[in-house]
């Protein structure tokens, strides 16, 4: 059975896409830039054509101004009517140079421009020799050429060069009109298209978004539940590993008690025994004997120190004041020893508290643990300790104003930390731990305030 490999085709489909999108995209910006160019250019030949246009008309309007101001001045004598006619010669020279400029790439149309300016200089001509002639007083003369058809013909054939190049402007306007018509329908047809396909590859678009989401949210659930059956689980072996460190715990300290009342009961026996023994021996034997009396002495002072080591041994395996006497005087018990050996300040508070077993034991533990890192690591001079009582819940907490730690992983105080925290948080707790180097060390623990045990084993000191 083959394989599937979805994210090959995946792969596929995204590459697919992103091409058809780039080459969507590019075609846009081609045509777009493609109608604005077509656009501008007819744009620009239409301005231009509207100038030629414009310039021909100047001439024609001017020319029949030269006309006018002669027939005034002609009829009239008075030099105002020659001001348009002065005016006249400077438009109609702009005029034609803007027409040879215009069309001096179409030899055809610039011959037609030389033309109109030979009229016109005709024309002009004209009119300066009869206004000549009648500054001269010579009215024969000026009036002999006025009754000639000469300054008609003139007309004639400056309106009719400026009729054809008016009409070749006419017909390349109408021309530069139907192109910008052509480019703006082409436009309009590659938008309308390209909207078309852009709205088809946004439908496709959210048909596979749609379905990718819904295979995103499957997939989401599916890890949800996932990972809900395996916190669970977790949960549920953290619960067994809390109740199995917790009966551990019981099961040591079980088993702790009963080594020292074995000692207790059994070595403290001996202890005893031998200690009745070694004073009949010293009742029996001779006095005057200085090596035995050496020898029965020194069995004393051994017997002595293997009593104190039974006692010694018996408070750390199970101290009996925290079983006879409770939590508070074992406390107070450990903090005089603690002072006794360090000679540091420790500011107790500690009220008496009725709880069971387990937490006072816990608690103890806390305190014996905290103070012996305090004597061998945190170079303190003052410690303080408080338990407070209060919302069904017991409060430990422990500062000092050591050098603080790191707790490197792996060091002892961690490890030993650790296990206090395991055996805390076994009871349903909390235990925190907050230290930097020189800034000392707080030590909190929380224990919910639990009915204290109907019996209490007592051991015999």
């Amino acid at each position: 059975m083959p394989i599937a490999r979805p994210w090959r085709t995946a792969s596929w489909r995204m590459s697919l896409a992103m091409a058809l999108a780039a080459i969507l995209a590019l075609a846009v910006f081609a045509g777009s830039e493609w109608t604005y160019q077509r656009a501008r250019d007819s744009m620009f030949n239409l301005g231009e054509r509207d100038t030629a246009r414009t310039a021909v008309q100047t001439v024609l309007r001017r020319l029949l101004d030269l006309e006018t101001a002669q027939r005034g001045y002609l009829l009239t004598g008075r030099p105002q009517y020659l001001v348009p006619f002065e005016a006249a010669e400077t438009d109609i020279g702009l005029a034609i140079g803007l027409l040879r400029e215009h069309h001096r790439s179409d030899p055809e149309l610039l011959s037609q421009v030389d033309a109109l300016q030979e009229q016109v200089l005709q024309k002009t001509s004209e009119v300066q020799a009869t206004i000549a002639l009648y500054n001269q007083g010579s009215h024969t003369a000026w009036q002999g050429i006025l009754s000639t058809d000469i300054g008609r013909e003139m007309m004639d054939n400056a309106r009719r060069i400026a009729n054809l190049l008016l009409q070749t402007e006419d017909r390349r306007i109408a021309a530069e009109r139907a192109n910008v018509y052509r480019t703006l329908n082409v436009g309009r047809v590659s938008v309308h298209g390209l909207t078309l396909l852009s709205l088809l590859a946004y439908v496709f678009f959210l048909r596979k978004n749609a379905t990718l989401q819904a295979n995103q949210l499957a997939h989401a659930l599916q890890l949800q539940n996932e990972r809900d059956s395996l916190e669970q689980q977790v949960r549920v072996r953290t619960e067994e590993l809390a109740q199995l460190n917790l009966s551990l715990q019981q099961l040591r300290d079980g088993e702790r008690s009963k080594f020292a009342r074995a000692m207790h009961d059994e070595l403290g026996a001996l202890l005893t025994t031998a200690q009745l023994d070694l004073t009949r021996l010293r009742h029996a034997l001779p006095a005057d004997g200085p090596d035995v009396a050496a020898r029965l002495k020194h069995l004393g002072s051994t017997l002595d120190q293997s009593i104190d080591v039974k006692r010694r041994l018996m408070e750390q395996l199970m101290p009996a004041a925290l079983h006879n006497l409770g939590l508070q005087a074992a406390v107070e018990e450990r903090v005089r020893e603690f002072q006794r050996r360090t000679g540091v300040a420790v500011e107790l508070d500690v009220p008496p508290v009725d709880t069971d077993e387990s937490t006072r034991q816990a608690l103890f533990s806390v305190v014996q643990s905290v103070l012996s890192n305090v004597e061998r690591h945190a170079n303190a001079t003052r410690v303080g300790l408080s338990l407070v009582a209060e919302g069904g819940a017991l409060d430990l907490t422990l500062t000092d104003d050591g050098q603080g730690f790191t707790g490197q992983p792996g060091s002892t105080s961690a490890l030993g930390l650790k296990n206090l925290r395991h055996r805390v948080e076994s009871l349903g707790g909390r235990f925190s731990v907050r230290s930097a180097p020189g800034e000392g060390t707080h030590v909190h623990v929380r224990l919910p305030l639990a009915a204290p045990s109907e019996l209490r084993t007592e051991l015999p000191t």
